[in-house]
């Protein structure tokens, strides 16, 4: 047999963990003889309290981006007002979207951080999901209006009388403003939809500063004062396509598609090779949120699994496997002779 990858990077052994080189964990029926479940869920803690930390820390970049942006903020509603830049009040309008983002994303993180209840099983992990739907939805909102303000100006006889010294001065602020709260959420954009929307929006704000530069150098140097409201519909197509990605992520993860970076067949490959598995169907795999996926699947074993007691530390090794190689934090499976299998008329793979 063959090495494989999995979506992650990591290399797994075709041979798989089987029971004999499990540890079975405290309660499990790690004995031959001992009577075993048909069914269990193996849930490692290794990921919890790196997703804890990870989320003290998005905590804290979050707040420290609120306090620029929302500094910057005011500078570039009063500069916006003072010069009559629409390019500048725009990436104003696309600041304050920004603001209210980056609370929704950190009171969704403080939500998120929950713990788990009776009545939601699965903790408030979702409210990091919801946040970034908020977000995009408002970016949409600032893009919708941007364009119909800046199309209005663009075609109206009237001249836009535009200060560009001031409006310069304030959109270089505003760019290195963002600049900094980049690389302050940068680090947490790749393991939390939630931060993923915050970084993208301050990204947006970024380049909407450049838009807004580059304007008051046109007007500058040439006096063609409606490049202001040209780079208002630059900065609003810029707003689109990531409100578009982000909300397609959302739904993704709302419509329980399996992620993108899990591979079933090559799970279900893994799974097959443990000793004493013949069969696994009923395969299903989401994401609560960002990084964490659930698991579930019906695995058919030799009869001698069960003559032997070894369902539990086939579980075990199972649930290990999933959470080493795949970052399945979270698994369950039916274990089931294939008499059982048979009798299953809705089973599917």
């Amino acid at each position: 047999m063959t090495e494989h990858d999995d979506p992650h990077g990591h290399e797994h052994d075709a041979r798989g963990c089987g029971p004999a080189r499990a540890s079975a964990h405290p309660g499990s029926p790690a004995h031959p003889g001992t009577p075993a479940p048909a069914s269990a869920e193996a849930t490692t803690g290794h990921g919890h309290s790196g997703h804890d930390h990870g989320a003290g820390a998005n905590r804290t970049r979050l707040a420290i981006a609120i306090a620029i942006v929302a500094t910057v903020l005011v500078v570039e509603t009063v500069g916006a007002f003072v010069s009559g830049s629409l390019s500048l009040f725009a990436d104003a309008g696309h600041m304050l979207s920004d603001l209210i983002g980056l609370i929704i994303a950190l009171v969704a993180t403080v939500v998120a951080a929950r713990p788990a209840n009776a009545r939601h099983s699965y903790g408030y992990q979702r409210a990091e999901v919801f946040g970034a739907l908020a977000n995009g939805i408002i970016l949409v909102g600032v893009a919708a209006f941007v364009t119909i303000e800046a199309v209005g100006r663009l075609f109206s006889s009237e001249a836009a009388e535009v200060e560009a010294p001031l409006m310069l001065g304030v959109a270089v602020i505003g760019l290195v403003a963002n600049f900094v709260s980049l690389l302050i959420l940068r680090g947490g954009a790749k393991s939390s939809l939630n931060m993923r929307g915050a970084y993208l929006e301050v990204l947006g704000d970024l380049l909407g500063s450049v838009a807004v530069i580059a304007a008051a150098a046109v007007i500058l140097l040439t006096g063609f004062e409606k490049a202001d409201a040209v780079a208002s519909l630059a900065i609003a197509a810029m707003i689109v396509p990531r409100a578009v990605s982000l909300l397609r992520d959302v739904a993704a993860v709302l419509g329980q598609t399996t992620p993108a970076s899990l591979d079933v067949e090559g799970i279900r490959h893994h799974m097959l090779a443990e000793p004493g598995v013949v069969a696994v169907h009923d395969v299903h795999v989401w994401a609560i949120t960002s990084g964490r996926y659930v698991f579930s699947a019906h695995v058919v074993v030799e009869p001698a699994v069960f003559e032997r007691g070894e369902t539990g530390p086939l579980l075990d090794a199972l649930g290990a496997c999933l959470s080493e190689h795949f970052d399945v934090e979270h698994s369950t499976f039916q274990i089931e002779p294939a008499e059982h299998a048979r009798h299953e008329a809705d089973a599917h793979d």
